[in-house]
C-alpha cells in the first residue's frame, strides 16, 4: 500500500501552535530580541510562510495576551458574581491565578516582562483597562472581607492587595508547569500562609 502523508493540521490549530512557539520565545529571549525569523525557524517554516497566519510580531503578542487575559478574567468575573462570601471569593481568586500561571506560563511571563514597553503602542491600550479591572476585583474582595469581619479590621486593603498581587504573580518566575508541584498544591500553600496573616483574630 502506498504511503500517504498525514493530513495537514487545521488552520486554527496551526495558528495556536505558532502562538505557543512565539510566546515561549518572547518569554525566554524577550519581545524585542525575538524576530519573526526566530519564530519561523522554531516552527520549521520560512519567514514568509509565517505571514500567511500573522501580519506582524505585534499581532502575535497581541493575540497571546488577549487570549490569556480573556481566559483569566472570565474566571475572575465568574468567581465574584457567584461567590458572596469574600473569604471564599479570595481563595478562589488565588486558585484561579495559579491555574492561569500553569496554563499560560509563557503569556504571563511576556506580560510581566514586556507590558511597560507594549503599552507605548496604542494597540495595547487595553492593558491599562485590564489592570484597573484586576485591581478592582482584588481590592474590592479584600475590602468586603474587612468590612464583613472575615479579614482583620486593621488590615490595609491597598497594601494587602499589592502584597498578594506581587506574591502570587511572581511565582511565574519559578513555577514549572507539569513539575512536581501542581498549581493547586502551590495555591493551597500560598493561601495557608497569607490567610494566617489576614484572618480576623477574634
Amino acid at each position: 500500500m502506498p504511503k500517504t502523508n498525514p493530513p495537514a493540521p487545521p488552520h486554527r490549530d496551526r495558528r495556536a501552535e505558532l502562538l505557543s512557539l512565539a510566546a515561549g520565545l518572547f518569554a525566554e529571549r524577550g519581545y524585542k530580541n525575538t524576530t519573526v525569523r526566530d519564530i519561523a525557524d522554531a516552527a520549521g517554516i520560512l519567514s514568509g510562510s509565517l505571514y500567511h497566519h500573522f501580519d506582524s510580531k505585534e499581532t502575535m503578542a497581541d493575540e497571546i495576551l488577549r487570549t490569556f487575559l480573556d481566559d483569566l478574567f472570565r474566571d475572575y468575573r465568574a468567581i465574584v458574581e457567584r461567590e458572596s462570601d469574600p473569604r471564599r471569593a479570595f481563595e478562589q481568586l488565588v486558585h484561579a491565578s495559579f491555574r492561569a500561571i500553569d496554563r499560560n506560563h509563557s503569556a504571563i511571563a511576556l506580560y510581566q516582562n514586556e507590558a511597560k514597553q507594549l503599552r507605548q503602542s496604542p494597540r495595547f491600550a487595553y492593558l491599562d483597562e485590564t489592570d484597573r479591572e484586576f485591581r478592582d476585583i482584588w481590592l474590592g474582595t479584600l475590602e468586603k472581607g474587612i468590612a464583613s469581619g472575615a479579614f482583620r479590621a486593621d488590615l490595609d486593603a491597598m497594601m494587602a492587595y499589592r502584597f498578594v498581587r506581587d506574591t502570587v504573580w511572581v511565582a511565574v518566575r519559578w513555577y514549572v508547569p507539569g513539575g512536581k508541584l501542581t498549581a493547586e498544591a502551590v495555591s493551597a500553600q500560598y493561601l495557608s500562609m497569607i490567610l494566617e496573616g489576614f484572618q480576623s483574630r477574634e
